[in-house]
């Protein structure tokens, strides 16, 4: 899965046409949002295919700003504090989050500076969790 920071315009349409765009390429969006930051629309969407993504939205000359690899996790919606919990892991092995939002399937996404360490510090935290899904 990959995380495509996208930039839009600040105008009726703009989003309406990057749906189309990646409609007419078979691409569908799995998770993401998108976000008004000094002026300027700022999109962050996950898919299955990030290649597939931005040559439709570079077809209709919408701007990718980057592709990322992302880290999934699913947490406990009944365990308050996991959000803090697992954050605070990260931080304290100087994995900075970049990017959080949940997908479809409502898990979280994180976009982060080493998804590879993120990875192996969230499957060690789910480890003592029974039957709970390892992060991807």
């Amino acid at each position: 899965m990959f995380d495509l920071q996208i930039r839009l315009d600040n105008r009726p349409g703009a989003l309406a046409e990057m749906g189309e765009a990646l409609g007419r390429a078979g691409v569908s969006i799995e998770g993401g949002g998108v976000f008004l930051v000094d002026g300027v629309g700022v999109a962050h969407f996950l898919f299955r295919d990030g290649a597939a993504a931005c040559a439709a939205l570079s077809e209709v000359a919408i701007d990718v700003v980057r592709m990322s690899d992302v880290v999934t996790y699913r947490l406990d919606q009944a365990r308050a504090g996991e959000l803090g919990m697992i954050t605070r892991r990260l931080a304290q092995e100087s994995v900075n989050i970049e990017v959080m939002y949940s997908d479809h399937d409502h898990q979280l996404i994180l976009v982060v500076n080493d998804a590879v360490k993120a990875r192996e510090l969230l499957r060690s935290d789910h480890s003592s969790d029974a039957g709970a899904p390892a992060p991807a």
